[in-house]
């Protein structure tokens, strides 16, 4: 018979030799990065963390968790260097300007109750 052009997989690396990435749940990811499992699913189910999805369940393997911490990592901003004989100045407020005024208020007029309004149709009960 005509042997296949594409070896089967099980043919071509034996049981032993196969080793699967290991998958984590939200938990665990939750329990290393120091946060809520309903973070971990939340950010997974609008697709902004990577996943794999086993059925209906949120996996997460190694990479995964490497790139969420690559991903959420924060850096400090560079300050452009100073000449050595100026100091740093403490930040200034920003300055507010005055307008012309308050705009003019209007006054407010009350509503009449609404058992005023169900009585004037004269209904007896």
């Amino acid at each position: 018979m005509h042997e296949p052009a594409i070896p089967r997989a099980s043919a071509a690396i034996p049981h032993a030799e196969v080793a699967f990435p290991r998958l984590y749940l939200p938990d665990e990811v939750a329990a290393v990065l120091g946060c809520s499992a309903w973070w971990v699913k939340d950010r997974a189910r609008r697709r902004l963390i990577p996943f794999t999805r086993v059925g209906r369940a949120y996996r997460f393997s190694d990479d995964h968790l490497a790139e969420i911490i690559r991903m959420h990592e924060e850096r400090p901003a560079r300050n452009p260097q100073r000449p050595s004989g100026m100091t740093a100045s403490a930040p200034q407020p920003p300055v507010r300007r005055k307008s012309e005024g308050p705009a003019p208020a209007r006054r407010l007029k009350a509503r009449p109750p609404r058992r005023m309004l169900k009585s004037q149709y004269g209904t007896a009960a």
